[in-house]
């Protein structure tokens, strides 16, 4: 059983999922693959991973960047969760680009070849956005293309990070 809370915040309403120790799931309302790992069946409750997960967002909403993480546990293939763990070592307030993950993946996996593509494929369907920062993710020309949870909310998480908002929008 996983176990969901609701939060509501300046990119409008938020689910969480957990297993009871870590965050499984956040999602935005309406965002595409919306709960798409969440188990049948849930229960709200609330739990103190939920409490770490909202001071973390608390936080960053306030425009400042947490300095901790709770404990996450997305789910996803092999090829998914590698992707994630390298969206995870994009900073605060800095971004990447699909091609600059397949890179980064390829270093990190002995040389083995992947397309942006696929990359891309791995980053739409990040079970726990914000937390696994996939809105830092650019197009090839700095482009603020494709985020599950609509160009509109990415160019707000990004304005919170003061990122540099020469990028461009594809939306």
């Amino acid at each position: 059983m996983e176990y969901i809370q609701k939060l509501n915040s300046p990119v409008g309403i938020l689910t969480l999922a957990s297993d009871g120790q870590s965050i499984s799931g956040l999602w935005i309302e309406g965002q595409k693959y919306f709960a798409r790992s969440l188990e049948k069946e849930t229960c709200e409750k609330h739990l103190p991973v939920f409490g770490e997960a909202k001071k973390w967002l608390d936080i960053y909403f306030s425009g400042k960047e947490p300095d901790f993480m709770p404990p996450l546990l997305p789910k996803g293939t092999m090829f998914q969760k590698s992707i994630w763990n390298i969206l995870c070592t994009i900073s605060y307030g800095n971004t990447s680009t699909y091609g600059e993950l397949a890179k980064k993946f390829e270093s990190l996996n002995n040389g083995k070849r992947t397309a942006a593509r696929a990359v891309g494929s791995a980053v739409g369907r990040n079970p726990i956005s914000i937390l696994i920062p996939c809105h830092r993710i650019l197009g090839k020309d700095g482009g603020l293309t494709g985020y599950a949870g609509g160009v509109d909310i990415k160019e707000k998480l990004l304005q919170l990070e003061d990122v540099d908002q020469g990028v461009k929008s594809h939306g």
